[in-house]
């Protein structure tokens, strides 16, 4: 008996272009990002006239357009000259100068980078970008574990724009004085997309990736909603791939709500996050919380000290806000009382982990 003999009889998919649904897809038109890009494009317009470019720090809440609206950018850019250069580095994968530096030079087609150090592989790099002009992006910042490639950029290449996107607004304060004074940037905020909004890039992604008609509205506003309220909109992305497959699977040629439905009740467990994904320091501060549980944020960052923990009570909290926005403990802010006002976080079990 083949498993795949029945599936490969039909040539017929509700999906048109299911790439579209990917969170890294960049659509030709980028809805409600027009001011952002715009001065995205007002930090790189120097070095079109050979000068050196504005550098760009990027914040805001995950899943709102940052990375997408960047990278439309870079992409209009490299359509429209061929004398920048332009990177992009996802620093989640790559949290070390060696590994961004590695990162930068295959990004240029140079890939014997083997048996090499760290500073050689950056006078490749530099020898290479200084003959032109570069734009480089390092998404996800805050996941890098020291920045001694930032230092060298800024330092040693000429005509650059460097854009950094994070989550955490208050990434800046955390930087070296000697990167700091030298990065300067224009800071641009990203603000999650209300509702509205939310529908519109939703059914604009649809169009892209499934075939006229293929969705009954009623889906729709399911998974429109989820998405809004999880003011994400990687969520409805994900809903949208998966109650498109589903309909396939029961050889339906309408995407339905109970086929939605079905999604959404999957997406309860790709949410549960698994502890073993987050770096080592902020494992370390789940494994506090976890042993001192419902206990105030000052008691607890203590207790992080006392366990060996290096960061400061910044970095602590910054940990502790990627903690809360992956569902892994709870935050309640208390006012008034002898200490004024603190927070109160608490360890969540698996059972409010599934919440949606």
């Amino acid at each position: 008996m083949s498993l795949f003999k029945e599936m490969l009889g039909s040539g017929e998919s509700i999906f048109k272009n299911e790439d579209a649904l990917d969170p890294e897809w960049v659509p030709k038109l980028l809805p409600y990002r027009d001011q952002q890009q715009h001065h995205i494009a007002s930090c790189i317009k120097p070095l079109l006239q050979e000068r050196n470019g504005r550098n760009v720090f990027i914040y805001g809440a995950p899943g709102i357009g940052k990375t997408a609206a960047t990278r439309w950018v870079l992409r209009d850019l490299e359509e429209n000259t061929e004398e920048i250069v332009t990177f992009y580095v996802n620093c989640w994968k790559k949290n070390t100068s060696y590994k961004v530096l590695v990162d930068l030079c295959q990004q240029m087609n140079y890939t014997f980078t083997q048996n090499k150090k760290t500073e050689e592989i950056f006078d490749i790099i530099k020898n290479m970008v200084n003959k032109k002009s570069a734009v480089f992006v390092f998404d996800e910042i805050d996941k890098m574990d020291e920045f001694e490639f930032l230092y060298s950029i800024l330092n040693d290449v000429y005509k650059k724009t460097i854009i950094i996107i994070t989550n955490f607004k208050d990434w800046l304060n955390e930087l070296e004085d000697r990167v700091k004074s030298r990065l300067l940037p224009e800071i641009i905020e990203f603000k999650q997309y209300n509702p509205q909004e939310t529908e519109e890039i939703l059914k604009q992604r649809l169009e892209y990736a499934f075939v006229d008609n293929a969705w009954e509205e009623d889906a729709l506003k399911l998974v429109v909603a989820r998405a809004a309220d999880s003011k994400d909109i990687r969520v409805g992305l994900h809903l949208l791939r998966e109650a498109g497959l589903i309909a396939e699977e029961s050889s339906s040629k309408k995407i339905l709500l109970e086929h939605a439905k079905k999604a959404a009740e999957k997406l309860i467990g790709v949410q549960i996050k698994n502890s073993a994904d987050l770096d080592g320091e902020t494992r370390m501060v789940l494994n506090v919380v976890k042993e001192n549980s419902s206990k105030k944020i000052g008691e607890l960052f203590k207790s992080y000290t006392d366990s060996g923990g290096s960061g400061t009570y910044k970095t602590f909290q910054r940990r502790i806000s990627v903690l809360e926005k992956g569902k892994f403990i709870k935050t309640e802010t208390l006012m008034g009382g002898k200490e004024g006002t603190t927070t109160v976080i608490t360890y969540q079990s698996v059972k409010k982990l599934t919440e949606y």
